[in-house]
């Protein structure tokens, strides 16, 4: 649907966004780990003056059964006003939702309703015949069409990519790259959008994560370890960076919102080496006077907690320690803040990354965990499984959003025992839990919560082009 004028929840900077009205929906992929039921989408009240605030409002179930929702996005947003955009009128309406189990792709219309309507799905043969790619797993707005990044290849394990939906139509396009270069492992995806640069990340094929962590990959060190580096416009693999096989599972991506920056954050979850955790910053390479070249190093290191073996599942008793597990980070609109969520720990860390080269911690909210089970202060008695995993920043970076599950075959091996369902929100000013947000157990009907998108945007759906 094309509008007279530019949507109103597009805004040209980082700026702009910071001071746009809060937030009072926010969507969370829920979904089935029996894959008996249908995946679903939940609407929650993010309104503090709603006497309904904090609860679920909305619900949608899917049509299909066995997709394991996973990252969703919006169809247009802020980089819908780049100068180079064909589409400055498009709206921020339907919500791209990829299955990530059953490769399909639906498409939700928001507007003028709570709960989300189906309009659209994409069926797997589609993304595959078109694209080349199965399993979806991010979606990204872009100027010229949608981005959604896929583990796995189609009839065969790999290489994956990233294929190209059309803004109005959700057609797809075919697949984005035209030379991969040596790039096979694939997962996350961002952009400095004025630098003409794409950033992506890896994990593994399909056959490597959808039945849980392989031992004998992870210690083999065959998981992804590595950055790439592309030339956005005329889609050309340009570069990687090794950060060493050591660090295994290089996934969340958060490049500076500021688009005169060259630099951004990247999560990585596991050292084979001591079990730390790390996240790493890359820039340009300043010993390359042309800025042709990038670099990376590691800003951040999260230790591992000693532990009983008794207290731990059997994947991690050999060790006789937990691993952080940073499973997702988020940057602040304003690009002061980052978020790192330790799911294994159960702890949300947060950090003053004003210079980036120099993180400082500066606070810290415990939930779950696989030893401690942390409790929510709005049910003190209740021991928490899972911990802070998918990290969502309002775009005035004054809240933060928080769900606890993994990927199904991956929160069986760390939390055998169940992993629960629940939504927490932290206030970032005194990086406290809100007592009065908390969603969990019978609210998400007995499915797990993933990912959270917040209505007209958040820290991680937009990009912008002007500073």
């Amino acid at each position: 649907m094309t509008l007279w004028k530019p949507d109103p929840t597009f805004y040209p900077s980082p700026r702009d966004a910071a001071e746009a009205p809060p937030e009072k929906l926010a969507y969370v992929a829920a979904f089935d780990r029996s894959a008996q039921r249908p995946d679903a989408l939940a609407v929650l009240d993010t309104d503090p003056g709603s006497p309904s605030y904090g609860t679920v409002v909305g619900w949608t179930d899917l049509p299909y059964t066995g997709d394991e929702l996973h990252h969703f996005g919006w169809n247009a947003c802020s980089s819908a006003l780049c100068p180079y955009a064909p589409h400055p009128h498009v709206e921020r309406r339907y919500l791209i939702v990829p299955g990530l189990r059953s490769s399909r792709i639906y498409v939700y219309d928001t507007k003028d309703r709570v709960s989300p309507e189906l309009v659209k799905v994409v069926e797997a043969e589609e993304l595959g015949k078109r694209a080349g790619y199965s399993r979806p797993h991010t979606v990204h707005c872009g100027p010229e069409g949608l981005y959604v990044s896929a583990l796995g290849g189609y009839g065969d394990d790999g290489p994956g990519g990233i294929a190209i939906l059309d803004h109005n139509s959700f057609d797809v396009l075919g697949r984005w790259e035209v030379d991969r270069g040596p790039q096979y492992l694939a997962y996350d995806f961002w952009w400095h959008i004025n630098h003409d640069v794409m950033i992506t990340s890896e994990w593994g094929t399909p056959s490597m994560i959808e039945d849980g962590v392989v031992g004998e990959l992870l210690l083999g060190r065959k998981y992804g370890h590595k950055l790439h580096f592309w030339d956005l416009r005329k889609r050309r693999h340009v570069q990687e960076v090794d950060l060493g096989d050591q660090h295994q599972m290089t996934l969340e991506l958060r490049p500076a919102h500021d688009p005169t920056k060259t630099y951004g954050f990247a999560g990585v979850v596991v050292s084979v080496e001591d079990l730390s955790a790390s996240v790493w910053l890359w820039h340009r390479d300043v010993r390359h006077g042309d800025g042709s070249r990038w670099a990376a190093q590691k800003v951040i290191t999260i230790p591992a907690e000693p532990a009983s073996p008794d207290d731990l599942p059997d994947v991690l008793k050999p060790f006789g320690a937990v691993p952080p597990l940073v499973t997702d980070i988020d940057l602040s609109v304003d690009d002061q803040r980052l978020y790192v969520s330790c799911w294994g720990t159960g702890e949300l860390k947060q950090f003053d990354v004003s210079d980036p080269f120099k993180p400082v911690e500066i606070g810290s909210v415990r939930l779950g965990g696989i030893v401690d089970r942390a409790a929510h202060p709005a049910a003190p008695d209740e021991r928490l499984s899972g911990g802070p995993q998918m990290v969502e920043v309002s775009r005035d970076g004054r809240r933060v959003y928080v769900t606890n599950s993994l990927y199904g075959a991956w929160d069986d091996q760390f939390y055998p025992d169940g992993v629960g369902a629940w939504m927490a929100k932290i206030d970032t000013g005194s990086f406290t839990l809100d007592e009065r947000f908390f969603p969990h157990g019978d609210d998400f009907r007995g499915l797990r919560a993933h990912q959270v998108r917040l209505q007209g945007g958040d820290a991680s759906s937009d990009s912008y082009c002007y500073p």
